[in-house]
């Protein structure tokens, strides 16, 4: 099979499309003829930083992403979950080596749900990790009808899926992005727009219940947590709460922490359901193909991506 194998952490040469075996799959496996992936910004971290190498578990052929959609061919004896011939997408094996770029991709049952029919594979998969981030934290928290909720980097592939996941639980969305993609938030549910280009934000939204920091930059999760109110509580997804930030969250009276998202076969079960009825609509930028998948790491490396990078498989 064709799969994208990195030679080694660096740049976007690291990529090489390669020849290697189909994978064999265990009991609770199944093995999937991928149709489409999606692209996160982690993959590029990952890529990047020979720090995070630990992903791959020392195996040889080292395989980046998490994110798939497609059909079953061949099920492990202990699933009874799908069978042959199911159109299935989930976030694999993460954290660790997810081996999503590639033709075919063993994944544990346990970490899928089946695709709505109403979705094509390349909107399902970009519903996957994107999703699961907003998700899971949400609903850690416990965000509630009437909530005043900021989602930074709200435009982005993880942001767009907040803002609507926040509706959904009946919070009052304050989104903050560039205004550039004011229209775009706001046709998502946004019930507020802050342009962060020409307002200095933490000065004009106060007293939001929850934050959701999406933004990966130094100094921002200090800026974000001026806007929440005593008692409430700031998401970061990107990073650990640093000493300076627990401290100064502290001082504010606001409950600060960063959350790693699981594979979780039940969330997807939850995102398929709101794709099939239509609260969560997924928004996609920009198409690529396995052989050009180097030009998807370069685009979403840009930071400006509104909505998901996906790369169309077979």
């Amino acid at each position: 099979m064709k799969a994208v194998v990195l030679s080694g952490h660096g740049g976007i040469e690291t990529l090489k499309l390669a020849d290697i075996p189909v994978p064999e799959i265990k009991p609770d496996e199944v093995l999937i003829e991928v149709k489409a992936i999606a692209i996160n910004p982690a993959d590029t971290l990952v890529r990047a930083n020979h720090s995070l190498d630990w992903i791959f578990n020392g195996e040889t052929n080292k395989i980046l992403g998490w994110d798939v959609s497609g059909v079953v061919i061949k099920t492990g004896s202990a699933v009874d979950l799908f069978t042959e011939g199911d159109d299935v997408f989930g976030t694999i094996n993460h954290p660790g080596h997810g081996r999503a770029y590639a033709e075919f991709v063993a994944a544990p049952a346990s970490h899928l749900a089946l695709k709505p029919i109403n979705i094509t594979h390349e909107t399902a998969a970009a519903a996957t990790l994107a999703a699961l981030t907003s998700l899971q934290p949400m609903q850690k928290v416990g965000v509630h009808k009437g909530d005043r909720v900021l989602i930074t980097a709200a435009g982005g592939g993880v942001g767009h899926f907040a803002v609507q996941l926040a509706k959904y639980f009946g919070a009052y969305v304050i989104a903050l992005a560039s205004g550039a993609k004011r229209d775009f938030v706001l046709s998502l549910g946004a019930d507020e727009f802050v342009d962060y280009k020409t307002q200095k934000f933490e000065d004009v939204i106060q007293n939001v219940d929850v934050a959701v920091e999406g933004v990966k930059s130094d100094g921002h999760i200090l800026r974000t947590l001026h806007t929440v109110k005593r008692g409430g509580t700031l998401i970061s997804l990107w990073s650990q709460i640093t000493p300076e930030e627990a401290d100064t969250a502290a001082k504010l009276g606001v409950h600060a922490f960063y959350n790693a998202i699981q594979s979780s076969g039940t969330d997807m079960q939850l995102i398929a359901e709101l794709l099939s009825s239509g609260v969560l609509r997924p928004h996609i930028s920009e198409v690529y193909t396995l052989k050009d998948i180097s030009l998807a790491h370069a685009a979403i490396e840009k930071n400006n991506t509104q909505g998901k990078i996906i790369v169309k498989i077979n």
